[in-house]
C-alpha cells in the first residue's frame, strides 16, 4: 500500500483480510484529529474532494476560493484544530513600559482577532491582573494594539478607532 502510487489500485485495493475495520480503530485509538490529518491525509483526496481554502473578498462582499493547493488545504485545516481553533497568544512582557501592565501578543496564523471577543476577554484579564492589559495584533494586515484597563477599550491602529466604556 505505501508504495503505491497508482490511485485507481489504491482507491479499489482489497487484499480480502476483512480488517478494514480493525484498522479503523486501530487508528482511532493511536491519533487525535491532527494526527490523522497530518498522517493520512492525501494530495489525492483533497483533489477528488475538491478541498480548498477560501477567504472573505471585502471589496466583493464575499467569501471566495482561496487556495486549491494541497499544502494550503491541509495547513488550514491543521490549524483550524490546533488549539481548537481559538487564537495563540502569549504573555510578551509582564512589566510593559516599566508599570507593571501586562502585554500579549497574538500569532496571527491569518484569521483576525475577533474584536467584540477580544475587548471582553482583555477586560476579564486586566481585572484579574489588576493593571492594564495590551494585545498586539493584526486586523486587515495591519499592526493593531487593543488595550483594556478594566473600564475603558481602546483599540490603536484601527481605521476607525472605537472605544467603549464598561
Amino acid at each position: 500500500w505505501l508504495d503505491c502510487d497508482d490511485v485507481v489500485v489504491k482507491r479499489d485495493w482489497n487484499t480480502e483480510a476483512g480488517l478494514g475495520r480493525q484498522k479503523i480503530f486501530d487508528v482511532r485509538r493511536t491519533h487525535n484529529d491532527v494526527t490523522f490529518i497530518d498522517e493520512f491525509l492525501t494530495e489525492d483526496f483533497v483533489r477528488e474532494q475538491g478541498l480548498f481554502t477560501y477567504e472573505y473578498d471585502k471589496r466583493a462582499g464575499h467569501y471566495k476560493v482561496d487556495s486549491r493547493e494541497f499544502r494550503a488545504v491541509k495547513q488550514k485545516l491543521l490549524s483550524m484544530l490546533s488549539n481548537r481553533g481559538n487564537p495563540r497568544i502569549f504573555v510578551t512582557d509582564g512589566n510593559h513600559a516599566n508599570r507593571g501592565e501586562l502585554e500579549l501578543t497574538h500569532e496571527h496564523e491569518g484569521s483576525d482577532m475577533q474584536l467584540q471577543w477580544a475587548e471582553q476577554t482583555l477586560r476579564n484579564v486586566a481585572h484579574l491582573w489588576g493593571r492594564p492589559v495590551h494585545l498586539v495584533t493584526q486586523v486587515d494586515d495591519v499592526r493593531v494594539v487593543l488595550h483594556h484597563d478594566g473600564t475603558e477599550f481602546k483599540a490603536d491602529g484601527l481605521k476607525k478607532r472605537r472605544r467603549t466604556k464598561r
